[in-house]
């Protein structure tokens, strides 16, 4: 990374969510509450699936891997934003900015190609159940997540490279709790109508084509499901239906922040928190407690610790 100009920005001063300190305070206890519930339950989680044989089926594979990437995606912003309640002063470096940045469009692309990875599965499960273990096997599994990771990969380096070559020289105020990609672009001095162009195509049409993909093909799986007289459909429109109330919530707040003009309205804060600390640790939340077999695998295992702890 070349070295920037000493004239130039050195880090952005954050306004946060709010300049009420009595506000801060209990924001800041109801994050650490909330963290403090979800993000165990979504490390039991993983354990769950790793751990017992019986959930070793591609789809908890991708949920255990989703789980994780939403444990990752909510270690970005977070801790920053908890430190910073307790701070007059609210500052990130322009190279902390910049990582922020990547790693919130890495992870968050990443998490919408395993849901298409997911997708992938249900329907090779409700269209092709015969060629199941043929076409979706582990070695499938694993090269899907790369694929995965890799897609994230991409799509952050698209992002982020034009950002970084942007000259900042002030001001350096963001209204925000975090690196927002459209805020700090709206602070170069520079011409940046090509980065916004290069914005909208790879984050709001990106997002708003896979939540489009995603919704026709957990319908036409539905639609599958109506006519067919398999055994266990009721289940496959079950689970389908979880996919479908995650990929709500993993979607719409998105689709609010990215796909819109960049100008800013009074709810994007607020809609931001959802985006970035609240649902990613609620989505695997919403799969576990709408899972009866990863459910009674759960009381296996904390029944197993019990044992342990007590001998």
């Amino acid at each position: 990374m070349a070295q920037r100009n000493s004239s130039e920005v050195s880090e952005f001063l954050l306004l946060g969510l709010s300049q009420v300190k009595e506000v801060q305070l209990t924001l800041f206890l109801i994050f650490v509450l909330f963290y403090s519930v979800i993000l165990p339950g979504n490390i039991l989680i993983i354990l769950t699936i790793w751990m017992d044989r019986q959930l070793g089926s591609p789809m908890y594979i991708f949920l255990a891997s989703l789980a994780f990437l939403d444990i990752c995606y909510s270690s970005v912003t977070p801790p920053k934003m908890l430190a910073d309640f307790l701070r007059q002063y609210k500052t990130i470096s322009y190279g902390g900015c910049m990582c922020q940045l990547f790693f919130l469009h890495f992870l968050g692309a990443a998490e919408m190609f395993i849901l298409i990875a997911m997708a992938y599965d249900r329907y090779v499960a409700i269209c092709r159940p015969l060629q199941y273990m043929y076409l979706v096997n582990r070695g499938m599994c694993c090269i899907l997540m790369a694929a995965s990771w890799a897609g994230g990969f991409v799509h952050a380096i698209i992002l982020i490279i034009p950002t970084h070559q942007l000259s900042f020289c002030g001001p350096n105020i963001l209204d925000n709790f975090f690196c927002d990609v459209h805020q700090v672009i709206r602070l170069a001095c520079t011409d940046t109508h090509r980065v916004e162009v290069l914005t909208f195509i790879n984050n709001g049409l990106f997002i708003l084509t896979g939540f489009i993909l995603l919704l026709l093909s957990y319908a036409i799986l539905l639609t599958k499901l109506r006519t067919s007289l398999t055994h266990g459909k009721s289940k496959a429109s079950y689970t389908c239906v979880t996919h479908i109330i995650v990929v709500f919530v993993i979607f719409t707040p998105a689709i609010y922040l990215y796909t819109r003009p960049p100008e800013p309205l009074p709810m994007d804060k607020v809609v931001a928190v959802f985006h970035t600390v609240i649902f990613p640790l609620l989505n695997p939340i919403i799969y576990t407690l709408r899972n009866k077999e990863i459910k009674s695998s759960m009381k296996r295992l904390i029944k197993r610790y019990n044992i342990w702890t007590t001998e």
